[in-house]
Parts: structure tokens; sequence; C-alpha cells
């Protein structure tokens, strides 16, 4: 029955997932490049303003940015998030909707956050936008309420994060590469955003919410000499004061390359990141030959780890690289999301990509399509108001040169591939690098630890707040005398027993649950050798399936597609109310061990590329995880059973949460057992 669901659910996912990479075109010549200089002013409180007059447009931006050393929150990590989530929500003369409401009405937009605020609209209402934006800033109304609001939204969010692998991946990443007592390696949980009180979220802005490096750039349909004025009079109050700049001990790159594995038993897939430190300046002379350098490895769909991963090998859905750039400490690192058995494989096509960038010169044709996606892009992106903000911005805050964004091309274009060279080596640290791997150790490890010695990288363990732990016990072993068919007798045993179970002849599963925030409705009815899926988004049919004796199809956004030969005898096998009942008698059925499916023990049941796991104690189907093939890739979907309720003397999971590379939870409203289903369900 719940094959089905992976199937919708991963044809409905796949319309939002496809890859949205293109060729790029032949570099054209060179343009030049006018960027409008700012004037600039300071006022005697310390903030510096640019202004770059553009009447193509009637429109004006303002972003005013406070570029403030970054700092560690420590045990109240989370308070400058939660003073973002205050911020914006009325001042102290206007209420929350009144100030929403005028926002609205001007058809501006305003945001608010712990290190700036932003703003942009038609101009002939900047007067009023920069009052409104002034004055959230400047003048916030700090309600308990909604500070309450804001601290329990974010915990809630955290509490969904703790389901994802991706989460998972990304936390502990910061914490082994910069430590966690590091501005960048320190994270958010429940407990430090527990110690922020009312009051820290005051002090924080107190602190840090001040005009010494703050910046307010405005580009757009204005006149110098007017907002110079409006920004003295909403801004010269601001009470001087500066950020404290705090240092910390500069984080190391490991003194050899090594596996830091995190076990995550519910990964469908492995979280691969390589990553080494980066200090990379704009202002340093291989600045344009990294980007290029890393343009050609791994940034974008023609990108060799792209090529190499998802075009050549078909494992995974698209691999990348990227490195950061700044006045602070960053990183360079490599990543993509693939399959558990091809982890090992993965990692050392990996690192064969970055040795061979770092040897061997790369194309005149590799080196001039990186050219030309830069050229591209810079062309494009130089008429936005939010580019020529950046732009200004980066001048001031980065210390470059005047002439840095008019020499752009010219800079670009001279990058040889010598260069590209000589920048990777400096840059793409092989031997000092820390293969950060979240995955499901049953899957993986077998073959990571083979390829360990073969490669002579060591494996070290973590657990997903990155503390060294033992190496997870892959699979324990049976107790003697437990086979697969007792296993598959203690389930059925403890959802109802088996008269009960043969005595459904049909069966109606009602589901309701949201995707990406849309709501979705699954209806899924069965009878021997008969099936009817119906998906629903918004109250529409975004999908049908149906199998018969005779036939199976979908019919997916009004097209229909008809399954043949094997596709078709797999449904047809899969139409069962409970597919126990045929799996007793199939002689392909092995039980594999037992594996920890979401911290608890649970027997592991093969047959063809469907796994079944049944708790150990309770005797319930605790997932079912397949082997799927979408778009020529090879995945896993894996699919969890919680919360089994009586129906009639059944007991049936209400909870089920599939996880298709993000998750989705669905929420049974309604069994109905032997009523409810008609022959023209399967027609």
């Amino acid at each position: 029955m719940k094959k089905f669901i992976y199937i919708a659910a991963s044809l409905f996912l796949t319309i939002t997932m496809q890859a949205q990479d293109r060729p790029q075109p032949k570099a054209g010549p060179a343009p030049t490049i006018n960027i409008n200089k700012p004037q600039s002013f300071v006022l005697k409180n310390g903030l510096k303003v640019l202004v770059v007059e553009n009447h193509k447009l009637p429109r004006v931006s303002f972003n005013l940015t406070l570029d403030n050393p970054p700092y560690a929150e420590g045990n109240k990590k989370g308070v400058s998030d939660i003073l973002s989530g205050m911020l914006g929500n009325g001042t102290e003369t206007i209420t929350k909707d009144v100030f929403n409401e005028e926002i609205d009405f001007l058809g501006a937009s305003i945001n608010f956050y712990a290190s700036g605020a932003s703003g942009n609209g038609l101009s002939r209402y900047s007067k009023r936008i920069l009052e409104l934006m002034a004055d959230g800033a400047l003048n916030p109304l700090f309600d308990k309420a909604e500070f309450e609001k804001e601290k329990e939204k974010i915990i809630e969010g955290l509490k969904a994060d703790e389901k994802s692998v991706s989460a998972i991946a990304r936390r502990v990443e910061d914490v082994l590469v910069f430590g966690k007592d590091h501005y960048r390696g320190e994270y958010t949980s429940e407990e430090t955003l527990k110690n922020v009180t009312f009051d820290d979220v005051i002090l924080n802005y107190n602190t840090y919410f001040v005009p010494a490096n703050a910046y307010l750039v405005i580009v757009g349909d204005v006149n110098f000499k007017e907002v110079k004025k409006e920004v003295e009079r909403l801004f010269g109050s601001w009470k001087k004061a500066t950020a404290p700049q705090l240092s910390y001990t500069a984080p190391k790159d490991v003194q050899y390359s090594q596996i830091n594995f995190i076990d995550t038993p519910n990964a469908v897939q492995s979280e691969i990141a390589l990553v080494n430190l980066s200090n990379l300046k704009m202002t340093d002379k291989e600045y344009f030959s990294v980007l290029l350098a890393n343009q050609i490895l791994g940034g974008g769909g023609e990108g060799r780890l792209f090529l190499n991963l998802r075009e050549k090998h078909g494992w995974t859905y698209g691999a990348y690289s990227s490195i950061g750039s700044g006045k602070y400490i960053s990183k360079f690192r490599s990543s993509a999301s693939v399959r558990n058995t091809v982890t090992d494989s993965a990692v050392v096509e990996f690192f064969n990509e970055i040795k061979r960038i770092k040897t061997d010169l790369v194309s005149e044709e590799d080196l001039r399509n990186a050219k030309a996606k830069y050229v591209g892009n810079f062309v494009m992106q130089i008429e936005k108001p939010s580019t020529i903000a950046g732009y200004a911005l980066n001048k001031e805050t980065q210390g470059l040169p005047e002439d840095f964004y008019e020499n752009y091309i010219k800079n670009i274009n001279a990058v040889t591939a010598e260069d590209i060279k000589n920048a990777a080596n400096k840059y793409f640290l092989s031997d000092k690098t820390r293969v950060v791997i979240v995955g499901k150790a049953g899957d993986v490890l077998p073959g990571l630890e083979a390829m360990s010695k073969r490669e002579k990288l060591p494996i070290f363990y973590f657990d997903k707040y990155g503390n060294p732990t033992e190496k997870p016990e892959v699979k324990k072993p049976v107790p003697a005398g437990v086979t697969a068919q007792t296993v598959l007798n203690t389930y059925i045993n403890s959802i109802g027993g088996e008269k009960a179970v043969k005595n459904v002849k049909t069966l109606a599963v009602m589901s309701a649950g949201t995707v990406q925030g849309t709501p979705l409705e699954l209806v899924v009815k069965t009878a021997p050798k008969k099936m009817g899926v119906e998906m629903k988004a918004m109250g529409m049919t975004m999908m049908k399936q149906v199998v018969n004796e005779k036939e199976a199809y979908m019919v997916q956004q009004g097209q229909r597609k008809d399954f043949k030969d094997q596709d078709l005898k797999d449904m047809q096998a899969e139409a069962t109310t409970f597919k126990e009942l045929a799996l007793l008698t199939d002689k392909d059925v092995t039980l594999t061990g037992i594996e920890n499916i979401n911290g608890a023990d649970a027997y592991a049941i093969k047959n063809g590329k469907s796994t079944y796991y049944y708790d150990v104690k309770t005797g319930f189907k605790v997932a079912e995880a397949k082997e799927l093939e979408q778009g020529g890739q090879k995945m896993t979907q894996t699919t969890y059973y919680q919360d089994y309720k009586d129906v009639k003397g059944l007991k049936f999971p209400y909870k089920t949460i599939m996880n298709v590379g993000i998750e989705i939870e669905l929420i049974t409203t309604e069994v109905k057992i032997n009523e409810g289903v008609t022959d023209a369900d399967f027609k």
C-alpha cells in the first residue's frame, strides 16, 4: 500500500526539484562598465551615508547595514535571532498593525533584522518609506508577548530541524570546522534560547544596534541634497556608540585529511562536505583566479563536480563547490547529497577532481566558459539597485580600490590557466581536508571503512552536535530462533491477529498534511489485487493512480501514463491490503539483521528493492525503505510509521513521515474497513 505514497510524493516534489542549470552563452566583446559613483557624508554619530542617484526608474532603495565585528552569543545563542523577529513589530509611536498597513498602502517593502534594515518602493513615497524605516530601526517597540511568541516560533523550527539530515549536517560541519566557542561554530538550541530573557534582547539591541560602524546606502530616483536633509533629520539623534570588538582563537585546518562521520539512522542519503578554512580577501591578488577556479570545479551545472558525480555516475542531483571571502574567516567547501551505497565512491571522486585542478592546467574551453559565466552575470546584475548598493558598501567595508568594479571584467579576462592552478593549490587544501559525512551507518560504514584503508583517510566519529563518540554499532546479531517469518507473524499478531487481518476485504485510508506549506490530502483505497490512490493539493487533484487485475496507470496534471510488463507486475504485486500476508510465503524474503530506527532496534526484512523494519519490542512496522530511480538518478525513499491506533480491533499507524529529500508528515484522519470502497475506485 505504501509504495504508491512514495511514488505520489516523489512525483509531486519532482516538479519543484528539477535542476535549473542551462548551458552558458558564448562570450561576446567585453562591454564598457560605468558605475555611478556614490556621493557621501558622515553624521556626527558616525553613520556613513552613500547616495547613488539613478533616475532611470521612479524607484528608490534604502539599505542600513551595521558592519560590526562578529561576536559569539555563548549560552544565550539565539538572542539576535529573537531580536530580528521582534524588530518591525511597530514603534514607540505606531502600533504593529498600523505600521504594516501603511507599508502595504505605500506598496513598499521594509524589513528589519539585528544587523540592519532595508526598504524600497516608489520614489514618490521615498520620504515616508525612509521615515518608517528609521522609526522602526531606531525606536522599536519591544513587547514581552511578542518576545515569547518569537522565542517559541524559533524553538518550533529547531524541533523540525532535528528531523532534518541536511540541518544536522550544516550544524555539525560548522562545529567541527570552527569550534563550538567560535562565532561561526556555535549553534542555537532550545536550551540556549530558554536562557534568553526579554532584557537580554533589549541589551543586545542597545549594545550592537549602534551607528559607529553603520552604513546607509541609498540608490535610486532621489536628489542628494534633499535626501541628505532627511537623513540628518531622521538619523541625527541616533545616540553615538561603538559595538564591542571581541577576539577569538583562530580556527585551524586539520593536520591531515580525514573523515568525520555522524550516524543519522533516518538518513535516506548521505550529506557529504569536504571543507577547509579560507582567508580569501577581495583585495588579494588571487581573488579573481580563485573565483574562476571554483567556477570550473563546482560553480554550477557545467562544473567538473556536477559533470562527474551527476552526469557521469548518476549518484546525486547536484554536486557543487563554494569559497567564502571577506574580512573574516570563511571556508572552501565542496558538497553533494548522494545515495548511501555510493558514499565512499563519491568521496574518492571529490578528491580526484580537487587534485586534478591542482595538478593539471585547465583547458582553454573551460577557462573561456568560466569567464563568460562571470562576465555575463556581472553585466546582468549591474543594473539592479541592490547590486549597486552592495558594490558601494563593499568598497567601504572591504577597502577596495575605487576602480575595482570598473576593472572587474578586465581582471576576470586576465586570469590564465596557470593562475587557476596556483590559486587552487593555495586555497583548495586536499591534504588538509575535513570530510564531514552525515549518513546512515548501516548503509554507509562498510564501504567507507574499506575506502578509508585504501586512501589512508582515518575515520573519526561524532554525534549530531559535534561531540566525539564511539563507532556506531552497524548491525546487531539476530537472536537464535528469529526468522523473517517469525518477525512477520509477530507483526500480524501485534496489529490484531491473522484472522482479523484476513477478514479485511477492502481498506480506505484518508490522510492530510503539508508539503512546503501547501495543504495535501491523500486517499488510498485497496482490495485484493486492486488499489486506487488520489493526491490533492489545495483541493485540486495532482495525481491519481489505479491498479487492477488488468492494468495500472497514473494520471498526473492531465497526462496519463500506462504501466506495462514488469512495472505492471510490480504494481499488481503491491496491490493488497496487508503486504505482510504475501511476504510470509515469499521465498525471496530475508532477515538481514537488527538496525537502529529513530533510536530503537528494529528487525530489517528485505524483499527485492524494499526493506521493511519491525520494532523488536512492539512488533509494529516502523519504517519501509524502497530503492527507486527518477530522472536517471537512483535514490532511496524511506517512510516511517508511528502512533498506532485501534480501528475495529486492528491497529493502524496514524502518523506517516515520508523522507523524499524533505520530510512530509501525514496524519491519518480516517480509516474505513470493509466500507467506503467500490469497484469504481479501481477503474
